[in-house]
């Protein structure tokens, strides 16, 4: 799920080479916490936190499938 975050990540941004990913673990739930530049970090969220609350739909769906939760926090 870190590689799925970071490949959507990339593609929004325009400085890609600052995309950090981590993956940790946080009250039983999977953790993955996205860092960007303070520049792009418009393009992660969004209008109204469309495009952020998107990236943790696909993330979810994608961990319901191995019955999963997962928690989706950008930096």
């Amino acid at each position: 799920m870190r590689e799925l975050v970071e490949v959507i990540a990339k593609s929004l941004v325009d400085h890609p080479d600052e995309v950090v990913v981590t993956e940790g673990e946080k009250d039983g739930a999977v953790l993955i916490e996205l860092k960007v530049s303070t520049e792009d970090m418009g393009k992660v969220i969004g209008k109204q936190g469309r495009i952020a609350k998107a990236i943790r739909t696909v993330v979810k769906a994608v961990a319901s499938r191995d019955d999963r939760k997962v928690i989706v926090e950008i930096i």
